[in-house]
């Protein structure tokens, strides 16, 4: 079912549907009566003798610059031309597909001036699955997403490079724009007055990458639970602290979902109940078991922070000047991507603490001096085998990155443009680490899960009945306790399992697989769709 863009503003989940997994898109007939009207305006202040910003005018610090009407066409196409000047590796498929929804929903509103056939070919690049190559560097976040958006903008018109292939694919084929639009049957477009500026004022690279991270971090922070949870049980540690009773106390609601689902994945657990017994004199765990629904609880409730944040931007028209109901078109300042970078930067600072916590939970499992009785780093034969010692390495690695990417980019600020845009919000950088942070926490969590598996099947007693699907499924990919053997084969299976989806499939987190982060192998998620 196509999603249709212009009657109400589009949902995250639409854009993941549309950005993700190539749902087709098409405009509402109320967004081209808007688009109509729109132009229609800027049509008529093209005649117009004064100067109108974008229209009959240069940009930024020439905006005093006048245009003479002959001029006017080639005026956009050199915008767009000039603008396009990323830097770096080609960013994700996904980001160019969702900001060029993001942009085609601003165009929808009717307030950029747009004409119809402009609109319309946007929709029919994202159809046909033309994506433009976009580099990593390039935006400031103010005035919004200017070069990645550029390139968008340069492919329409038949320009730059572009790669045409369907959902899923990690290589498409690369190809001029002007061939991946005859192929298609599309006509490149020659851009009209203020239509230049129309397609790259906006913040849609840095929206784009808030929804998808917002979408992975769903997931992961169950995970997370889901985790921990397999954690308390490997480590003897208690349920007591994850009561009801006690989280109303603090009634943060991130805290009491994290805290009602470890207790749930811990429910019936032979193990948990094993120590239940006068003779265990512990009064409490360490932190980071006791005190695991306080941190990833933390965590949900900035995501949800984020996602309003989000929804008020799904809901938004982007633009500089942005054309009004009455015919002004006024210079404003909403292509600033202060709220958008603030919230990604948050973001990245609530996943560091997660995964810090994942990894000293790990490192409890390999310590005999605070395992309980489990071997040396859970090794077969501890001497001769190393176990699982280097793989909490290979988290403290991600770990100490993690919190470098934890330092927020949008406190930072490098004037542009002869100092007329002299403070800018740096959310695509912002967007660009958070991406990364997302990926380093599935690593970590992945080899906790990893870890805490095989704490568990060195118990007495068995697992609960939810960590012990977990751990039945897990080993269908990675092998049990043994001699040392080729670790990291072993943590890239755990990582496809576990971020991939098959984990929460089989603890009845998840109800379906869903491969949400692009860096996970889909065919190893896609093989446990018969576990459900």
């Amino acid at each position: 079912m196509a999603v249709v863009i212009g009657d109400v503003p589009l949902t995250r989940h639409e854009v993941v549907q549309v950005a993700r997994f190539d749902a087709p898109v098409e405009l509402s007939a109320g967004a081209l009566e808007r688009i109509d009207a729109a132009r229609a305006i800027i049509d008529g202040l093209a005649a117009d003798t004064r100067p109108h910003y974008g229209i009959s005018t240069g940009f930024g610090a020439l905006a005093n610059t006048s245009i003479a009407p002959g001029d006017r066409t080639r005026l956009q196409q050199s915008l767009i031309r000039s603008h396009a000047a990323s830097s770096g590796e080609a960013v994700e498929r996904e980001v160019v597909r969702g900001l060029m929804l993001l942009r085609l929903q601003t165009l929808a509103t009717g307030r950029t001036g747009i004409r119809r056939a402009t609109a319309e070919l946007y929709a029919a690049m994202l159809n046909a699955g033309i994506t433009p190559v976009v580099g990593e560097y390039g935006s400031l976040g103010c005035s919004g997403d200017l070069a990645p958006l550029s390139h968008v903008a340069l492919a329409a018109m038949g320009e730059g490079t572009v790669v045409v292939g369907a959902s899923g694919e990690l290589d498409g084929e690369m190809v001029d724009a002007a061939t991946a639009l005859e192929r298609a049957g599309l006509t490149p477009v020659v851009l009209a007055e203020k239509e230049g500026l129309a397609l790259v004022n906006g913040t849609d690279g840095m929206l784009a990458m808030l929804c998808l991270a917002l979408a992975d971090l769903d997931k992961l922070l169950d995970t997370a639970d889901l985790t921990a949870a397999m954690s308390v049980e490997g480590l003897l540690g208690t349920d007591a602290p994850f009561a009801a009773d006690l989280m109303a106390l603090r009634p943060h609601p991130g805290q009491a979902t994290s805290a009602a689902q470890i207790a749930a994945l811990l429910a019936d657990s032979p193990i948990v109940a094993s120590h239940k017994v006068p003779e265990d004199t512990r009064v409490q765990d360490a932190y980071s078991l006791r005190c695991a629904p306080q941190v990833h609880g933390t965590a949900r409730d900035t995501a949800a922070h984020a996602a309003r944040v989000a929804e008020i931007e799904l809901a938004s028209a982007i633009d500089n000047p942005v054309v009004l109901p009455d015919g002004r078109v006024v210079s404003n300042g909403n292509f600033h991507g202060a709220p958008i970078a603030a919230v990604l930067d948050f973001l990245a600072i609530a996943i560091a603490d997660v995964a810090s916590m994942s990894e000293r939970r790990s490192d409890r499992f390999l310590d005999p001096a605070r395992s309980f009785g489990l071997p040396p780093f859970l090794a077969h034969d501890p001497g001769v085998d190393s176990g699982l010692m280097i793989a909490q390495y290979t988290q403290a690695g991600i770990v100490s990155e993690l919190k470098r990417l934890a330092v927020p980019a949008s406190v930072d600020s490098i004037p542009s443009s002869a100092m007329q845009e002299d403070h800018v919000s740096m959310g695509w950088g912002a967007a660009r680490k958070l991406r990364r942070a997302i990926d380093g926490l599935g690593r970590v969590l992945a080899i906790e899960l990893m870890t805490a598996a095989r704490g568990i099947e060195l118990r007495d007693a068995p697992a609960g009945p939810r960590t012990g699907r977990v751990i039945e499924h897990l080993r269908r990919l990675v092998p049990g306790i043994g001699p040392d053997r080729f670790l990291a084969r072993d943590i890239e299976a755990s990582v496809a399992f576990t971020v991939g989806g098959g984990a929460l499939i089989a603890a009845r987190l998840l109800d379906r697989v869903e491969s949400w982060s692009t860096d996970a192998p889909f065919e190893t998620a896609s093989a446990h769709e018969g576990d459900r």
